[in-house]
C-alpha cells in the first residue's frame, strides 16, 4: 500500500473497516479490523487525517488514534449520501 494520507473510518460494535487515499491520488479499501487489533494497525501507519462519523462510539476511538499520532474529523452522519 502507497503512503496513506486520508482514511475514512466506519465504526461497527465488532469491526472498524476503512476507505483509504495515498498522496499520488490512488485508493481503495483498508482491511477489515476487529476492535481488537486497531491499535496494533493504525499504530502501524504513519500519520494521517481520518475521518469518522460523529456517533457515541466514535468519540472513544477518536482519542484512541489521536493518542497514536493522527488527526481526526468527526462528521455527522447527514453528511453520508
Amino acid at each position: 500500500m502507497e503512503k496513506v494520507s486520508t482514511i475514512g473510518l466506519d465504526v461497527a460494535k465488532h469491526v472498524l473497516q476503512g476507505v483509504w487515499r495515498g498522496r499520488a491520488g490512488r485508493g481503495g479499501y483498508a482491511p477489515e479490523v476487529a476492535r481488537e487489533g486497531v491499535v496494533a494497525f493504525f499504530g502501524s501507519l504513519p500519520a494521517c487525517l481520518i475521518g469518522i462519523e460523529a456517533w457515541a462510539r466514535s468519540h472513544h476511538w477518536d482519542r484512541v488514534l489521536i493518542g497514536l499520532g493522527h488527526k481526526i474529523r468527526l462528521m455527522p452522519a447527514s453528511y453520508h449520501m
